[in-house]
């Protein structure tokens, strides 16, 4: 699946690179704020739940090569964080749903 069937199958709102979410392939879920942690751990093709909306974020999201970053409960992406999510390719969308709802229903279509 890729990130732009996603965003239509569970009306997630883009913040940040729609126009490259056709070629970015799903192969997993990955949720976690510590970045840290994430980066350790998630795999390349991950779709990243998270509330960190930070420069920080999108340096972490390129290292572990994340399909699309999910802000859940409508977490705040930084100004600097989009831009720096622009000249990366990191698609970013949010949605008003906690990480628990959204993962599950992730599970389901993925």
């Amino acid at each position: 699946m890729t990130v732009d069937k996603l965003q239509e199958n569970l009306g997630l709102t883009y913040l940040c690179c729609e126009d490259i979410a056709p070629t970015k392939e799903i192969d997993g879920c990955y949720c976690g704020d510590l970045l840290s942690w994430v980066m350790s751990r998630a795999e390349p093709g991950n779709i990243w739940l998270t509330v960190m909306g930070n420069i920080n974020s999108i340096g972490v999201a390129v290292l572990a090569d994340i399909s699309c970053i999910i802000l859940t409960e409508n977490a705040a992406l930084d100004e600097d964080a989009k831009k720096r999510a622009e000249e990366n390719d990191v698609v970013i969308l949010t949605t008003h749903k906690n990480a628990y709802q959204l993962a599950s229903e992730i599970s389901q279509i993925i």
